[in-house]
């Protein structure tokens, strides 16, 4: 048994990041076909597509529906109608108290969670309701069950996106698409090591050490194979334990 994602077509928004970048070369080796995406990374992008057969990269702002058009054709017209979704760009801010955090920061964490979700399902899933097949994979977090100080626009965002999807699964599930979410807590990657990082967080998680970017992204490529595919609506917490969904 093993995944295999030949024949299939993958977008991955945040492709040229820390996480992204990994997600992208693990579809890539189960068989699929990956377009890169990114904002303003060119570079990081272009050197992903170097390492990667079959790929393309594309550029938009997932938060605005021309960009999110323009970029569905051209992932169309390079590399086929995208089977599989991995929602992952995100904006970054400086993290404060609920009392001192920018009205602005709400609206970032509003724009590229919950709109980046709806603008991509909008473009992208009415050709999978025509193949009958589809993965939407978003990239939520462990902090959306955390709900620690200074996290609120983060959370609230996440939070939103959790909702959007739970729906869409709803909504498209007879038409053969899944959509899940994978959580990932404090992840180690290429330019995040685990040096310098509070041995307090780590002494909470269970499996007692760092998550890293593999972790997350054969997560992401599980649920984007047949053999997740009875599995739909889901947050999965890729954290090593250190939240628990419970029932």
């Amino acid at each position: 048994m093993k995944i295999d994602l030949t024949n299939k077509v993958a977008l991955v928004t945040g492709a040229s990041g820390e996480l992204g970048r990994v997600m992208a070369r693990t579809l890539t080796q189960c068989g699929a076909r990956v377009a890169i995406h990114y904002h303003h990374a060119e570079a990081k992008a272009l050197a992903l597509q170097k390492e990667l057969p079959r790929s393309c990269t594309v550029q938009a702002d997932v938060t605005k529906l021309d960009d999110v058009v323009r970029m569905r054709d051209a992932v169309v017209r390079q590399l086929g109608a995208p089977d599989i979704i991995v929602n992952n760009a995100v904006i970054q801010y400086k993290w404060k108290p609920v009392l001192e955090q920018a009205a602005d920061d709400y609206r970032s964490q509003f724009e590229s969670c919950v709109l980046h979700n709806v603008l991509i399902a909008q473009t992208f899933v009415p050709a999978m309701i025509v193949k009958k097949w589809g993965r939407v994979i978003g990239i939520n977090t462990e902090c959306a069950m955390q709900n620690w100080p200074s996290q609120s626009a983060y959370v609230a965002g996440k939070r939103g996106m959790d909702g959007v999807l739970r729906v869409l699964a709803k909504e498209v599930g007879a038409h053969g698409i899944t959509v899940n979410q994978v959580a990932p807590g404090w992840t180690v990657s290429e330019n995040r090591p685990a040096a310098g990082r509070s041995d307090g967080y780590l002494n909470a998680v269970p499996l007692k050490r760092w998550g890293t970017d593999q972790d997350i992204a054969n997560a992401v490529a599980f649920l984007a194979s047949d053999l997740a595919g009875y599995i739909t609506g889901a947050y999965i917490p890729v954290c090593g334990g250190n939240v628990m969904p419970t029932i």
